[in-house]
């Protein structure tokens, strides 16, 4: 049985034969929640690649490991990106989860024109704020050693400037379209930068919308055959980038 991964705040000293301590709501969920006791062997990932591996010593308020190993993990020649437009009934949230078990480097809320859901005030930390513990809990279920970001919210034809600058440096955005007729598999990858897969709300991004990404230099395609959901069509798309790029290998 895999071990149990919690996310700790800095492990930039730990080393072989040294204690790393756990604090915090982690420490509380690892011993808690999950139960773990003196001797079960664990692993602590700080969210930005590096990850130890070793057994308890102490659940004592806090929860000590004695590292047996540390594994850092470089950050991928092409970052992915997930533009996920806000969605109703929680279909954004389990998009999140689901990309970012598939591999997914940061997400971007994005309030399109035909988003039926929408954050405003207030409500678009509180969404943040949702989507990071969403993004956290299937960091640690997945057990990644990084831990995707979450951007705050893009509204509109915000958008547009981030699509540029994306193309601009070299990278690539993929706007997922059903009545597109460029296939996704057709599109040249970059070998650096980032790629961006943009995924409208369950209204279908608007004429204008397509017209303007395209405009600024995004590739829009077509997925498959069928009509996918706004929950589901990012992370496979995720999924199909993550494989071209080779970090399925």
């Amino acid at each position: 049985m895999s071990a149990p991964v919690f996310l700790a705040a800095d492990l930039t000293d730990a080393a072989p034969g040294a204690p790393v301590t756990l604090r915090g709501e982690e420490a509380r969920h690892a011993t808690t929640v999950r139960r773990i006791r003196v001797g079960e062997t664990v692993e602590l990932v700080d969210g930005r690649g590096t990850r130890v591996r070793g057994p308890v010593s102490s659940t004592q308020g806090e929860l000590t490991i004695t590292v047996d190993t540390v594994e850092v993990e470089p950050p991928p020649a092409v970052r992915l990106t997930l533009v996920q437009a806000l969605a109703k009934g929680g279909r954004d949230e389990q998009a999140v989860e689901t990309a970012t078990e598939v591999g997914i480097d940061e997400v971007v809320p994005w309030q399109s024109e035909r988003c039926v859901s929408v954050w405003a005030g207030k409500k678009a930390g509180r969404g943040r704020e949702r989507w990071q513990a969403v993004a956290l809990a299937a960091t640690k279920q997945s057990r990644r050693a990084r831990l995707p970001e979450v951007a705050e919210l893009v509204v509109g034809r915000a958008l547009l400037d981030r699509v540029a600058r994306i193309v601009d440096d070299g990278g690539t955005v993929l706007v997922l379209h059903e009545e597109a007729d460029q296939p996704l598999r057709s599109v040249p990858l970059p070998t650096y930068g980032e790629v961006a897969v943009v995924v409208g709300p369950e209204g279908g991004l608007s004429p204008r919308e397509v017209s303007e990404l395209r405009d600024r230099g995004a590739a829009v395609v077509r997925l498959g055959p069928h009509v996918l959901r706004s929950s589901t069509a990012g992370p496979i798309a995720t999924a199909l980038l993550a494989q071209s790029l080779g970090r399925w290998g």
